[in-house]
């Protein structure tokens, strides 16, 4: 399935303008340091963020509450953006890990706000520009945390088609190019951040219903025992989030949290299993993602306000020493 990606020009007012002069700022604490990039090519929210090597996809998103199929490919070393085929449906709050060398993108909404959670599964592979049909999983899910250990993709929790939080975990396993379903989260919650560590994945924050109900829950899924066990909480409660491994810390970022979005930029050890504070980013947002690429880490889209408020083409991008 091929395509180009064809990015609505749209006039978002909230979105943030851009210049090459911007590219020299930089906001730095004691926790590394922010600086901001060639922006992506339209203001879109609730999309997803990952690295294939030295590129950054991002896949699917927002636009005026309509989810379409964007996928653009950013260069780090030529600071620019690409189009790439397009998602075979238009969908937002998707889940997307990568396994094997290829992009799997995993349920989704089609509309906002949460309306009607997908069952779909695509992989793409960066070598032809093709995207293809997976099975589904058994349900519709969206805001649905997804990570991938010895190449199997993780699918946790998620919001379903009724609107409601699910506990649900299934993986798929390109071997048998089927799923199956593993150990439940211990409480059902969507908008987590979730990322796979040291052959474990971590599930971190996320909401229960509303925005209103964040939590700071922190869970860990043992693939070897099939088993769930709880590590140190979330400092700062929150939903909606960003998140990465960055130089073998868990990095969760941003949130929502009506009337305001979060800036936090905190990360986990799991080797000493203890959060620290890193340096903000310059402001808050929610509906974007997170990905690494040549020792950095960016951040594209998303929304500087909550719900689809705000909405923003900005990439920035976070180095630690």
């Amino acid at each position: 399935m091929r395509g180009r990606s064809c990015l609505p020009v749209v006039a978002v007012c909230a979105a943030l303008a851009w210049s090459p002069n911007w590219m020299q700022e930089a906001w730095s604490q004691g926790g590394g340091s922010w600086s901001i990039r060639a922006p992506y090519p339209a203001a879109v929210n609730d999309v997803a963020v990952v690295a294939v090597g030295d590129r950054i996809h991002v896949l699917g998103g927002s636009v005026l509450g309509v989810a379409g199929p964007y996928h653009q490919e950013y260069d780090p070393g030529a600071d620019k953006w690409f189009s790439r085929a397009t998602l075979p449906k238009g969908l937002d709050h998707i889940g997307a890990t990568v396994a094997n060398g290829r992009i799997y993108t995993i349920g989704g909404f089609v509309a906002s706000v949460h309306r009607d959670a997908q069952n779909a599964v695509y992989e793409y592979d960066p070598a032809s520009d093709t995207w293809r049909i997976l099975p589904p999983m058994k349900a519709g899910r969206a805001s649905v945390g997804v990570a991938a250990i010895n190449g199997k993709v993780h699918a946790i929790g998620g919001r379903n088609a009724d609107g409601r939080t699910v506990a649900t975990h299934e993986v798929y396993d390109s071997a048998t190019n089927s799923w199956r379903e593993l150990a439940p989260l211990p409480k059902a919650r969507d908008h987590a951040a979730v990322v796979a560590v040291e052959g474990r994945i971590h599930v971190v924050g996320g909401r229960f219903g509303p925005p209103t109900e964040k939590t700071d829950l922190h869970d860990v899924y043992d693939p070897a025992a099939n088993t769930w066990s709880a590590a140190p909480p979330l400092p700062t409660a929150r939903s909606g989030l960003a998140a990465t491994l960055y130089k073998d810390l868990v990095i969760v970022l941003g949130g929502e949290l009506p009337p305001n979005t979060f800036s936090q930029n905190e990360a986990y050890d799991p080797r000493t299993k203890t959060w620290r504070t890193l340096t903000p980013m310059p402001a808050g947002r929610h509906g974007t993602g997170a990905a690494v690429a040549g020792g950095s880490l960016y951040v594209a889209a998303g929304s500087l306000r909550p719900g689809a408020a705000g909405v923003t083409n900005e990439m920035l991008v976070f180095t630690l020493p």
